[in-house]
């Protein structure tokens, strides 16, 4: 079995610009979240990939909750997936890769050493949960792949306040959802709902890719 047999893709093949999303640590590539960004990019006529880490995989054959594995076997299954989709892609296509949560803190591990022609982060894990001193950032200050990192304002792993302090590339453009947590979710106060919040997303998110 391929690992393009196992993805799921929305969007005619050849188009433009493909997209490659990854999940986050506890849920699916089919979860309702990612269903929601894969199909409206899409809408918008871009080229949509999703695929499942090795151990994601095992969760679905098995129904075990095994743990995602360390960053460079997740790493790996990114390079293996990218090589994978560059083979069917027309040759002046663009590559832009990204995902919810951990899926897109990995692919902005490898987005410069893969040469991605972009990076899209939805929620993206500044630190762990609980553990704000445990910054995940380093590596985003000298990140050189145009990237857009779409955040709820109250993300519990990287609000705007904490995430206004940091240090990053100015290669990276951030977009604030109004009252959204790490799913993008608001509050019932603040008057919005969690499908404007995904609308606004990926408004955001096919406006940045389509002047890569």
């Amino acid at each position: 079995m391929t690992i393009l047999s196992t993805m799921l893709f929305d969007g005619a093949r050849k188009r433009q610009h493909t997209l490659i999303l990854a999940h986050g640590a506890g849920a699916p590539m089919d979860s309702p979240f990612m269903v929601a960004f894969a199909e409206g990019l899409a809408a918008t006529g871009l080229c949509v990939g999703r695929f499942e880490f090795p151990y994601m995989q095992t969760r679905r054959a098995t129904g075990s909750k095994r743990p995602p594995d360390r960053a460079p076997k997740l790493q790996e299954a990114w390079a293996e997936v990218i090589a994978a989709v560059r083979n069917t892609m027309p040759k002046d296509g663009r590559l832009i890769i990204g995902g919810k949560s951990m899926g897109g803190r990995i692919a902005s591990l490898v987005a410069d050493d893969q040469a991605a022609d972009g990076l899209v982060c939805l929620g993206y894990p500044f630190h762990p949960l609980g553990k704000p001193e445990k910054t995940r950032t380093e590596h985003l200050a000298g990140l050189k792949a145009p990237t857009l990192i779409v955040q709820g304002t109250r993300d519990t792993m990287g609000n705007q306040d904490a995430v206004s302090g940091y240090t990053l590339s100015k290669k990276i453009r951030l977009h604030w959802l109004e009252d959204g947590d790490h799913s993008f979710k608001p509050r019932k106060k603040s008057g919005r709902t969690e499908e404007q919040n995904w609308s606004e997303g990926i408004t955001e998110v096919a406006g940045f890719l389509n002047k890569i």
